[in-house]
């Protein structure tokens, strides 16, 4: 697996990485160097999100030591922005006329899968799932089901970009925090909004554990604006018997009482929150379940990544992995140790 985060994921020791924070509730990535994965005759035409997803992707094959990656599953929930508001703008400015067609070209939602099948040379199953919050579940159940069906691994990944033009309008319509706030201190400032964030993360899937393995998913749900007790039912039946909790809280008031189910339900559980790592984004579950899968591998914690107490267990053989985004698409996953 891979990941391009705000935090130091993609090179080096995640657990002696410095933690990274902002103040301006607005959480960018901290980039790699490009070269040594993308031709520089490519580089110079691609935008920063179509390079993340690329990179992230190019280092997790290589990681797993598979030559060709066989399916390729993404999701996104709103693709490459910077290439989608380049394009309207230009429909402004030249009327109409004289359009640039790369901006359009790269605007759209597969063009990550299309570079990646291009630069592997790929020529197999390939598709994207653009669905809000389930985007990237949703190309990790196509992943199950393509495994179940005979496939010996696929690449799966989402990946998501923050521009300054997006971040004033979900600003508008109360999705991030009005007061300025510091990264660290997300979870002491209950109130409406979160902070953004932006990421790109991917896996190698198998369906039987290799050397390389980091994980095991156990349990998979996904539920749709649920009511309180089946919300809590399904994390019970997901739960029992795990050793630490995941959780997307992100420091909504508005959507802080689903957190207090797992509460009710795990009383005595450690929880780990991810998102004052990452920000809040519709594939930021993809970056939580990449945290889960290496604390698993790892048995620790990256602790200086976190400014408050966390007690964890001796071992830790399974996790409960739940997030939700804008309190609709609820996910809980069971995680256990290869």
């Amino acid at each position: 697996m891979a990941a391009i985060s705000p935090q130091h994921t993609f090179d080096g020791d995640i657990f002696s990485a410095p933690l990274v924070h902002t103040d301006r509730n607005l959480f960018a990535c901290i980039e790699p160097d490009y070269k040594p994965f993308i031709p520089a005759n490519s580089l110079r035409r691609m935008t920063r999100m179509l390079k993340m997803g690329l990179t992230a992707a190019i280092r997790c094959v290589q990681d797993s030591g598979i030559t060709a990656p066989g399916p390729i599953v993404t999701g996104t929930g709103k693709g490459s922005l910077q290439d989608t508001e380049k394009f309207i703008k230009e429909i402004e400015q030249y009327k109409e006329t004289a359009l640039n067609p790369t901006p359009f070209i790269q605007s759209t939602y597969n063009s990550v899968n299309g570079l990646i099948a291009l630069q592997q040379q790929c020529t197999g199953y390939n598709n994207t799932f653009v669905h809000r919050g389930f985007s990237f579940e949703n190309a990790l159940l196509d992943s199950i089901m393509l495994l179940a069906e005979g496939a010996p691994h696929t690449l799966t990944g989402a990946f998501e970009e923050i521009t300054a033009e997006h971040f004033y309008i979900k600003s508008r319509i109360g999705h991030w925090k009005q007061e300025q706030i510091d990264s660290r201190e997300l979870y002491a400032h209950l109130s409406p909004g979160s902070i953004s964030g932006e990421g790109a993360a991917f896996f190698l899937l198998t369906g039987t554990p290799t050397q390389q393995s980091q994980a095991s998913i156990t349990g998979f749900r996904m539920l749709y604006k649920p009511a309180a007790d089946k919300l809590r039912a399904v994390l019970q039946e997901m739960g029992a018997g795990t050793d630490l909790i995941i959780t997307g809280r992100n420091g909504d008031s508005n959507y802080e009482h689903y957190y207090r189910e797992v509460d009710a339900c795990f009383p005595a559980l450690t929880q780990v929150p991810f998102k004052h790592l990452c920000g809040e984004y519709d594939t930021a579950g993809a970056f939580g379940l990449w945290l889960a899968a290496g604390i698993l591998k790892a048995q620790q914690l990256p602790g200086q990544w976190y400014p408050m107490p966390l007690q964890l267990p001796a071992h830790i053989n399974s996790i409960l992995f739940y997030n939700h985004f804008q309190g609709e698409q609820h996910v809980i996953m069971r995680l256990e140790r290869v």
